[in-house]
């Protein structure tokens, strides 16, 4: 018999204890991390946490299959967020999966039915005339705007500049301190009040209002001054809900963001509707320095309602002369104007990048969402079930692991000591690393997910099990323990490689073809399967390596599970000595 290789395995061999060291070390470090991170439990899914799932699908018009690509996509998840985070949720999630779904999961406590109807379905877009602005901070600041044109217009176009650029001809905040940028709020809003100063075409309910209506616009502009001067937009809470359910044809408070730095602004009533707007897009101007813009078309009706808008604006000085464009309640970009814009088209240029400009086209062009959504279904699970179905998962888990036990204690009785420790080394890198993946990359335990982690159980024992038996096939030819245990590691490493090769292969073709809470369990079985050769390499075997010099195993204790007699060995074989110059023959490596 050929003799085992020397260099490398065999040094390898010699120090188990190494194996075992690094493995232990691991464990210690991935367990301070998990409760250095504050995240000491396995973040929990919807189907075992309670709360609303809904998948959404996303569809496109004949010959627009291009449409649904990754920068459509990312956009959408986007709007989604806001709307979703506009509830009032802190942790919910938006999220895609495959190429043209989008998983919205959205703990308890929320209703599912508004959840429902805010995601997937096309936002609140208007065109409002800014009254007033500040910074949410209540400091004094220069708040540029971008600067809206016109195109195929022969009237003369707009120069003011954007609140992306640098190069901005500045559209000043409107006073030099918080005390009179209150008081110009005040002015602007009881102008409004009176349609005095209103650059909306609708901001007049009559042009001889009765002294009640007067009276009564007055206490609506005193209310609306009270929200402007309590509105804090640097609060989260706050961002998305300020100006969500303003009615079209009411003045209102609500945030926007300017490079990174959040305001507040006063809106008149809505002048242009969202969905006169016909088709925007990102263009990239390279006849001038302005780079991408965005371009709009409008509707007939759209495009009048817009020249008659942007002509009352121009009369005015900053920020009046400002329109806001607001999506979900949300001011998303203020471009100022100097002229009418006539001829159905306009340009928001700036200095955008090629996202941003994107973005906003998309945004004005699709109302919000810049692709069709088909609701595939909506899972509601109650925080009474999700507790039911945790337990009920864990108790299955319990069940299969105390049944795997049962079966190494039967049949391989003493081996026992070396394949319990190794379930338990591998579900506690499971758990750790479940914990931590929470966390880290969004990874929520579901109940398929906790199915992944019983059929590991099985995989995990299923390694050591074909190692075990190699073991015994060595010492059924009569060999010892120590060289059968080298002699069948090679043999049963090959095997193990191939069988997890195989497992974690499957589970990334479920992983990558399918949606939804199926990919818990793809992920979970990728990622047992991968412990598992983690755990047979640098504990199972070494550990093996150490008992095997044990006498209750080196003698083949009959309770060792190895013991010769009740495996049917052969006699032993020894090593005979050759006269020199005889013909090499096969030998045993070791003495038995």
């Amino acid at each position: 018999m050929a003799a085992p290789k020397r260099g490398r395995s065999a040094s390898a061999q010699s120090k188990p204890w190494r194996s075992l060291a690094l493995i232990l070390i691991a464990i210690v470090a991935l367990t301070g991390g998990m409760f250095a991170s504050g995240h000491n439990t396995p973040r929990l899914g919807i189907d075992l946490a309670g709360g609303t799932s809904i998948t959404l699908r996303a569809e496109a018009q004949p010959g627009e299959e291009s449409s649904i690509n990754k920068t459509n996509m990312d956009t959408a998840v986007d709007i989604m967020n806001r709307r979703v985070n506009g509830l009032g949720v802190s942790e919910a999630e938006v999220q895609t999966q495959g190429s043209r779904n989008i998983i919205v999961n959205i703990p308890k406590g929320t209703n599912s039915e508004e959840a429902r109807q805010q995601v997937g379905t096309t936002a609140k877009l208007y065109f409002r005339p800014v009254l007033a602005t500040e910074a949410s901070t209540g400091a004094a600041t220069t708040t540029p705007s971008p600067s809206a044109s016109g195109s195929a217009s022969s009237s003369p176009s707009s120069t003011a500049s954007s609140k992306a650029t640098a190069s901005s001809t500045g559209s000043a905040s409107p006073t030099a301190t918080a005390t009179s940028q209150g008081r110009a709020a005040s002015d602007a809003l009881k102008a409004d009040s009176t349609s005095s100063a209103s650059p909306s075409a609708t901001a007049s309910a009559s042009a001889t209002p009765s002294a009640s209506s007067s009276a009564a616009a007055s206490a609506a502009a005193a209310k609306l001054e009270a929200q402007y001067t309590a509105l804090d937009c640097s609060k989260k809470s706050v961002q998305n809900t300020a100006g969500k359910n303003a009615k079209a044809e009411d003045a209102t408070v609500a945030c926007g963001q300017v490079s990174g730095v959040w305001y507040k602004y006063v809106l008149g009533p809505a002048a242009v509707d969202g969905t006169d707007v016909k088709k925007a897009a990102a263009v990239l101007n390279t006849t001038t320095a302005a780079g991408w813009q965005v371009t709009m078309d409008f509707t007939g009706k759209g495009g009048d309602k817009f020249a008659k808008v942007t002509g009352e604006l121009a009369k005015n000085t900053a920020p009046q002369n400002e329109f806001g464009i607001v999506l979900d309640g949300q001011v998303v970009s203020s471009p100022s104007v100097t002229s009418s814009i006539t001829g159905g088209s306009a340009e928001i240029s700036g200095s955008f990048t090629q996202e941003e400009a994107q973005s906003l086209a998309n945004m004005l062009s699709y109302g919000a969402l810049p692709l069709t959504f088909k609701t595939d279904s909506v899972t509601t699970v109650t925080a009474a079930l999700g507790g039911e179905q945790l337990h009920a998962g864990l108790i299955a888990g319990a069940i299969g692991l105390a049944l795997v036990v049962i079966y190494l204690l039967i049949f391989y009785r003493g081996l026992s000591v070396i394949a319990i420790p190794s379930l338990l080394v591998s579900a506690i890198l499971t758990y750790v690393i479940m914990a931590l993946l929470g966390p880290g990359i969004g990874f929520a335990l579901n109940l398929p997910a906790v199915c992944g982690a019983i059929v590991a159980i099985g995989i995990t024992a299923d390694s050591f099990i074909v190692f075990f038996e190699r073991i015994r096939d060595e010492i059924r030819e009569g060999r010892s323990l120590r060289p059968s245990v080298e002699r069948a590691w090679p043999r049963a490493r090959r095997t193990i490689l191939v069988s997890d090769f195989v497992s974690f292969l499957a589970a990334a073709v479920l992983f990558i073809v399918t949606v939804g809470k199926v990919q818990g369990f793809a992920f979970t079985l990728g990622l047992t399967t991968v412990l598992d050769v983690v755990v047979v390499f640098f504990f199972t075997k070494p550990l093996m390596t150490i008992l095997a010099r044990r006498k209750f195993f080196a003698d083949g204790h009959k309770w060792s599970g190895i013991d010769p007699k009740a495996l049917g060995a052969k006699p032993p074989l020894r090593r005979t000595r050759r006269p020199a110059g005889s013909a090499a023959g096969p030998v045993d490596p070791k003495e038995a």
